[in-house]
């Protein structure tokens, strides 16, 4: 009987009868261990916040009670007791229970070079998801994160953008459940994105929002495809070269020596169904036209169901490697023979700054059952994508007749502001790069009229993020990482996985049984 690797989820604290039965000595000791912990994750944040993190209220009541300083006390404070409360003290919460909600998909568009990522971190509130949750509760729009019945498409990493990024979540809505897809209520909903967008910074913002049929439809296991691009300079590429590479990577195949093995996460499964690699110019220029110019600019679109930890990366790496002529596209066909090839050859993956979520396509019907048994709290960390486990379950055929989704609604002038917007990121990043051009023109210049014309082509070393090495070392000589069989071993004795019996084949073997007697 086969083996079926599954995380092996320890208690994260004693229950209330267990610590009952405990001595006094024990729970001493306990609390003890406690207190060194939060003092440890209390150096750990002042080293990982920056100054502007420091500087928000809520980490620094956090600090400074853990410093044991308390509140300080105005000097008026006797003088103003019996005044009446401010403006601000007059403000009561918002009474949720009254409050209807509906179900949405919000799409958001972000330039992520700023921030560390897009999902919430321990060590680190500079993240997209932080930002967005921060301005959600902000305008009222959620009660709290775990009661919003939240999902995100995908996982961005640090510096990576998203010009479709697309969340599942709960919102306040000013009509009851009954009246909500109504067309007048539709019109005169609140309007969701420009309320955000007057609380988010300028390089995250929301682009439009829809609403949803079904109140358990999920932008993560509802999404079937992801389109990335990875844009770079032609710099010395050989372009025809990356794109017969390109043609090799498309197939349902084992993705893991294109990517970093995440097992001790539980992720053992590294097929995935790549359905596009290609190589497109981006806009038509004087420099696109000039076949010679390194500074034409290129990107590569991929689309899959799924992808995995640094997986457009690690794909974009070697495609870098066999621009440069350093590999043939075979090399591609090696790699994904993971009978021939069980170890990934140790190479840097490119770096995360030009990738971006370019698009993402939904199912028009949710798989999930009604009452979702995945909840916010519960995603499992991926990088460059989540994975497509979804929970699937037979569809009704009366109620599939309308779609769980419908239209985007767009806001005219959300939309101008958001133009203005990018227009002036647009703008500061132009005249840096015209700049940079020009001084690029003069240095290049001397160098013909000091010593003599030769063509500098250098443009793609700052995607590699590694050292120039003084000489080449094929992929397939160089040292290997561990197997995936021996990852699993040794998170098993780590007792960070546990191995139980596949039950599915069996059931298969039992049905079968019965079907032939």
């Amino acid at each position: 009987m086969s083996k079926k690797v599954v995380i092996n989820k320890r208690l994260k604290g004693l229950t209330r009868e267990a610590l009952d039965q405990l001595s006094k000595t024990e729970l001493i000791d306990k609390i003890v261990q406690l207190e060194a912990y939060n003092f440890q994750l209390k150096n750990l944040l002042q080293k990982k916040l920056s100054e502007s993190d420091k500087n928000n209220a809520e980490y620094k009541t956090l600090l400074r009670e853990e410093d044991g300083e308390q509140e300080p006390i105005p000097t008026n404070a006797k003088q103003t007791a019996g005044k009446p409360s401010s403006k601000r003290d007059k403000q009561r919460k918002f009474d949720w229970s009254s409050a209807h909600r509906r179900h949405v998909l919000l799409k958001i568009v972000y330039f992520g070079w700023d921030y560390q990522g897009f999902a919430c971190q321990e060590d680190s509130n500079d993240t997209i998801e932080s930002f967005l949750f921060r301005a959600l509760l902000r305008t009222c729009l959620i009660e709290s994160r775990n009661t919003s019945n939240y999902h995100r498409c995908g996982r961005t990493d640090k510096e990576v953008s998203a010009f479709c990024q697309v969340i599942s979540i709960d919102l306040r809505s000013k009509f009851a459940p009954d009246l909500q897809m109504k067309a007048d209520s539709l019109s005169s909903e609140i309007d969701y994105c420009s309320l955000l967008n007057r609380v988010l910074p300028k390089n995250i913002q929301c682009v439009s929002w829809m609403p949803l049929r079904s109140p358990v439809y999920s932008a993560r296991f509802d999404c079937i495809s992801r389109t990335y691009r990875y844009y770079f300079p032609k710099g010395d590429l050989d372009i025809e070269a990356m794109q017969d590479a390109c043609q090799l990577l498309v197939s349902h195949g084992d993705f893991r020596n294109f990517c970093k093995m995440d097992v001790h996460n539980g992720v053992t499964n590294y097929m995935r169904n790549l359905q596009v690699a290609q190589i497109k110019p981006c806009d038509d220029t004087k420099l696109q036209k000039d076949g010679e110019s390194g500074y034409a600019m290129y990107y590569l679109e991929i689309q899959a169901n799924a992808f995995l930890w640094h997986q457009i990366r690690c794909i974009m790496a070697v495609l870098l490697l066999v621009g440069q002529r350093h590999e043939k596209p075979s090399i591609v066909t090696e790699l994904l023979d993971v009978a021939k090839n069980p170890c990934k050859p140790q190479y840097t993956p490119a770096i995360g700054l030009p990738l971006n979520l370019f698009h993402c396509e939904f199912r028009s019907h949710t798989t999930r059952r009604t009452n979702p048994s995945i909840s916010a709290n519960t995603e499992v960390d991926d990088d460059d994508d989540m994975d497509s486990c979804t929970i699937e379950t037979d569809i009704d055929a009366a109620a599939a007749t309308d779609s769980d989704l419908t239209d985007w609604v767009y806001s005219e002038e959300n939309l101008q502001k958001l133009i203005e917007n990018v227009q002036c990121e647009w703008t500061q990043f132009s005249v840096k790069c015209s700049m940079i051009r020009n001084v690029l023109m003069q240095l290049e210049e001397m160098l013909a009229r000091q010593f003599k014309p030769q063509l500098m082509l250098a443009q793609v070393l700052m995607l590699q993020d590694s050292v120039k090495p003084r000489q080449y070392q094929p992929l397939l000589q160089r040292k290997r990482c561990e197997s995936l069989e021996n990852r699993i071993d040794h998170f098993v004795k780590k007792q960070r996985l546990i191995l139980k019996p596949d039950n599915t084949e069996s059931e298969q073997n039992k049905q079968l049984d019965e079907n032939v007697a």
